[in-house]
């Protein structure tokens, strides 16, 4: 697994360096980002916010009353699909209590063609963004000094605590770990 999340990491470095990048940061501190390759249209933008890391970071340190689960996945990733069903059971149970935050990881030529159709067919009602960010040794021990980068991966928190995963939920054990936020 750790393999796959390595090459797929690798696979998007090499992508993400190709070609001339123009990133616009928008009032939400998303990065809007299309390349441009010589010759080519300007891809459309896609429907999910695009943010690098720096950007993205604040959406792990929300300082409110609710419970916030940030889940690190791929369309590519078959663990990562099997859980899926389970934040969205939460994301319709818990709406008032907990966000849930699906962060694709997906690479830039994945965006238009696989993750925007996999989210509409899949009727997905949890928050969608991309993190693309090619710095991955710098910014995935700011997510949690201990995830090595595999995916799924889960991060938990409240104000008052953090809980990060490095495995697939079942829907009982998401439960189970978010009624020990709830205490």
């Amino acid at each position: 697994m750790k393999n796959l999340l390595i090459l797929g990491m690798t696979m998007l470095l090499l992508l993400s360096s190709c070609g001339n990048k123009n990133k616009k940061e928008t009032d939400e501190g998303a990065v809007e980002e299309s390349q441009v390759a010589e010759n080519q249209p300007t891809e459309e933008a896609v429907k999910f916010p695009v943010y690098n890391f720096e950007s993205f970071e604040p959406l792990l340190h929300k300082d409110d009353d609710k419970i916030y689960v940030v889940n690190f996945w791929a369309t590519w990733c078959k663990p990562c699909i099997a859980e899926l069903p389970y934040f969205e059971k939460v994301t319709a149970e818990r709406k008032d209590d907990v966000e849930v935050i699906l962060v694709s990881l997906d690479m830039p030529n994945m965006w238009k063609s696989r993750l925007e159709p996999f989210v509409e067919n899949r009727k997905l009602q949890s928050e969608v963004v991309i993190l693309d960010d090619p710095k991955q040794n710098d910014w995935i021990p700011k997510v949690a000094e201990e995830w090595g980068g595999g995916i799924p991966a889960t991060l938990i928190y409240t104000k008052d605590k953090r809980s990060f995963y490095e495995h697939g939920f079942t829907y009982e054990e998401l439960n189970t770990e978010l009624n020990k936020f709830l205490n």
